[in-house]
């Protein structure tokens, strides 16, 4: 097999954790996010005319290509998406202009290159945030402002959802991560606008069934994407960035769930919000977004290297 090695195009001095990648081939925000395979998908989102995507893009970090998927069988926006199984999971969002969310459960099979529904969410939300723990994919979070507490999990063997403990702080537009036998919380807001951004980060533990507070994150966000990287939380972007005039973030922060410690990293190149993050051959994929807070698009695709700027003990 012949292996190509791609060449990322760097960013200048100070930045050379960070490289620019193929951009997209349609320019969306909130987007859902998610690695299956060695592969970066992204997965619906909103168009630059507002028009809701079906869209599903693959890309392939060997050649610096991406492809279009088979279509969602709805578009969505604000959904949540995580890997398991061998499967791509999409989950809730909103297939219209924020009036009803939905409760769906998507699954996508590469070996067959078809979508099958799934056993619906106990609650209908979109803005949630999903993470992978022993083979169940827990989902925290979203709209509206009755389900900012909601928390669940899903069992794929069994196609089965079971609600547990409310996650303390109300939010949406939170992100979300699992490391050392546990599933974190992060950031997010708690309302339909950009205001009432939080730093909290609160962690549930499956064997005990119960969260706890950790230390907050240094920058209070929404909109925000986060990743693992061995047992490293990465938290990029965001919005409701009162300091800048477009209103979004670029900071790169990192937990420690061990330490209870966060580190602030090398900035994203392209403040961005509406985004999500996948880890692939040990870099972290960060494509689309919007670079102005509320409605707005970009196809820019950035690939943060971990290794670069965490301890050497760190694993993939």
């Amino acid at each position: 097999m012949l292996v190509t090695a791609v060449l990322l195009a760097p960013l200048g001095a100070g930045a050379q954790s960070w490289s620019v990648a193929a951009p997209l081939q349609e320019a969306r925000q909130e987007v859902a996010v998610a690695e299956l395979g060695g592969l970066v998908y992204v997965i619906g989102g909103f168009r630059g005319n507002l028009s809701i995507a079906d869209t599903v893009e693959v890309y392939d970090p060997a050649l610096d290509q991406w492809s279009f998927g088979p279509a969602l069988p709805t578009p969505v926006h604000h959904a949540a998406a995580v890997s398991v199984g061998g499967l791509l999971y999409v989950i809730g969002g909103w297939p219209d202009f924020f009036a009803t969310p939905l409760d769906t459960v998507y699954a996508f099979d590469p070996g067959t290159a078809q979508w099958t529904q799934r056993a619906s969410m106990p609650t209908a939300r979109a803005g949630l945030a999903a993470a992978v723990l022993d083979g169940k994919i827990y989902a925290a979070g979203g709209s509206p402002a009755a389900r900012e507490n909601d928390f669940a999990v899903y069992d794929p063997q069994a196609d089965s959802w079971t609600t547990l403990p409310s996650m303390p702080t109300p939010r949406n537009h939170l992100a979300a991560g699992a490391s050392e036998g546990l599933f974190f919380a992060v950031g997010g807001r708690s309302g339909s606008g950009t205001g009432g951004i939080t730093a909290a980060l609160e962690a549930f533990d499956p064997v005990a069934g119960a969260w706890s507070a950790r230390k907050s994150m240094p920058t209070a966000r929404g909109g925000l994407a986060a990743t693992v990287f061995g047992r490293y939380l990465l938290v990029l972007g965001g919005e409701g960035n009162e300091g800048d005039p477009d209103g979004v973030f670029d900071e790169t922060e990192s937990y420690d769930p061990l330490a209870d410690t966060w580190t602030s990293l090398t900035p994203m190149p392209t403040p961005r919000h509406g985004i999500g993050a996948a880890l692939a051959a040990g870099q972290v994929h960060v494509p689309g977004g919007g670079p102005i807070e509320g409605f707005s698009v970009t196809a820019v695709h950035e690939v943060f290297d971990p290794a670069l700027e965490l301890p050497s003990d760190c694993e993939d």
